[in-house]
């Protein structure tokens, strides 16, 4: 007798999050591992573009009840201070992966997702058509297994997938701070380098994020000098480093961020959010294709594995979630990168500046294609 394929799902951030909720609704058994307590820090620009509005209030979430702040503005800056405005034509919101992911994994426990916390995962291996997944000195079995694990981890270097290997020189930092600021805008500044976002994520809370070439941290040795030597030549970021209030002590890091295209399937494990591919940050709509890849991954396996698991229909799945995926996403990620290569070089970002001024249609253009439709 066919039955619903048991599902593991690898990470608890918006992707992992977001299937647990969607497949447990469909009556699937869902596991869903994470190897921090909620709630926890994230190292993110914390903007959510309108685009996944809808859907998120499908799940049971609304950041408004959560005093998210709207932002309807977008100012990017170059070194020098020169700046270009535009608006944003779907609007987003603020709002700190703190709460965000709280909220989402309160909702998947309502669901009935079962949830290991505070657990590596060590392998996860596939033979005879069932993962075994080894944590903690136990193992555990699933049909299907989704990778939402992130940006980089060390199951990425367990499963050798050839992103892991290319090393990246970016390192990413974030703070929360306090300061005085349009609640109802984003700013992007560059530096040589990188380059920082700041946005309010609701109450009197902003996120200052950003993503530095790791070659200053080893010339200058340490976050504080590096904001000092490098950031503060931005005059911008010369006025918030000196005059915000910081509300950590010390900041969240990640290193080693890539931006190269990823394998969506390995080992007939199905990647989604961060670990399938990862948009310029510059770009500021990460937290938006996770969800929706999420919903995108979700449904495939809702349509195809409804009654049941076999080769034939995991051929199927895999194929259809790629099809998709590469539909919905693959451009958007291209010119993303495109993008960033504009930015974080003195000279050039000057230029890219001064030259979207002159034309503020292509400025608009390139904010709608790193943007997708609203889904629900």
């Amino acid at each position: 007798m066919s039955k619903k394929p048991k599902i593991f799902i690898a990470g608890g951030g918006l992707a992992g999050l977001t299937n647990a909720i969607l497949l447990s609704k469909a009556g699937f058994e869902v596991c869903l591992a994470e190897r921090k307590f909620y709630p926890f820090h994230r190292v993110c620009g914390e903007y959510v573009s309108n685009e996944a509005l809808p859907f998120l209030k499908s799940l049971g979430l609304n950041p408004e009840d959560l005093q998210a702040s709207k932002l309807e503005k977008l100012i990017i800056a170059s070194p020098s201070g020169k700046t270009i405005h535009a608006p944003l034509d779907l609007g987003g919101f603020g709002i700190s992966r703190y709460t965000l992911d709280e909220q989402l994994y309160l909702i998947a426990k309502q669901q009935g997702v079962e949830f290991l916390l505070g657990e590596k995962i060590t392998d996860i291996y596939f033979h005879d058509e069932q993962f075994n997944i080894s944590l903690a000195g136990k193992t555990y079995q699933a049909d299907l297994v989704i990778g939402a694990f992130g940006k980089r981890s060390n199951l990425d270097k367990q499963l050798q997938r050839s992103s892991f290997y290319k090393r990246s020189p970016y390192m990413g930092v974030k703070y929360h701070v306090k300061l005085d600021f349009p609640k109802d805008t984003i700013r992007l500044d560059n530096f040589e380098g990188g380059y920082c976002g700041l946005n309010s994520i609701g109450t009197d809370s902003y996120c200052l994020c950003y993503l530095s070439e790791n070659r200053h941290l080893k010339k200058y040795g340490s976050i504080a000098a590096v904001e000092e030597e490098v950031l503060s030549k931005n005059p911008f970021l010369r006025e918030v480093f000196r005059n915000a209030e910081f509300i950590w002590d010390k900041p969240e890091t990640i290193n080693e961020i890539a931006f190269e295209r990823k394998t969506l399937i390995e080992n007939h494990i199905l990647m989604c959010g961060d670990t399938a591919g990862m948009i310029a940050p510059l770009c500021g709509n990460g937290m938006a294709i996770a969800l929706h890849s999420a919903k995108i991954l979700s449904s495939c396996i809702i349509d195809i594995c409804y009654d049941g698991i076999n080769p034939t229909k995991r051929a199927q799945l895999e194929k259809a979630y790629s099809q998709t995926w590469q539909q919905e996403f693959a451009q958007r990620l291209f010119i993303g990168r495109t993008i960033q290569k504009l930015f974080g070089q003195n000279q050039i970002s000057e230029m890219a500046i001064t030259s979207l001024n002159y034309f503020p249609k292509v400025f608009s253009f390139l904010i709608s294609k790193t943007h997708g439709k609203v889904f629900s």
